[in-house]
């Protein structure tokens, strides 16, 4: 079975130029949907379709020259059930599951209290 390789895009990304790109790296028309948002500016999602290894390395590269922010592989998932609401479901579940990195966190060493400075 296929699986499906996501991309997640900058808003400033022109998805005309990623068809184009992936069609022209051997992708067909049938092979990926990208799926727009109504509100201008705004970041969209990409869904290819991969049979192998080869495929998802052409594809990444595709995604990356198009200024993709984060890319999901999904595993026996064929094109047909890519819909939208399928794919944002498993992405957000991905999310959810992921362990973010935490902010660096500065332990304050133990202080000798007051001294004989302090007045009162």
């Amino acid at each position: 079975m296929t699986k499906i390789l996501a991309g997640l895009f900058q808003s400033h990304s022109d998805y005309k130029k990623l068809e184009t790109d992936l069609e022209s790296s051997g992708f067909g028309d049938s092979d990926y949907i990208v799926y727009l948002n109504d509100h201008q500016n705004s970041q969209y999602l990409a869904s290819v379709a991969v049979k192998d290894t080869d495929q998802a390395d052409n594809a990444r590269n595709v995604f990356n020259k198009n200024a993709v922010v984060k890319t999901y592989l999904f595993e026996n998932m064929g094109i047909e059930q890519a819909d939208y609401h399928n794919i944002k479901r498993y992405i957000d579940a991905r999310n959810k599951a992921e362990i973010h990195n935490s902010p660096d966190v500065k332990i304050k060493g133990s202080s000798n209290g007051m001294d004989s400075e302090v007045k009162f």
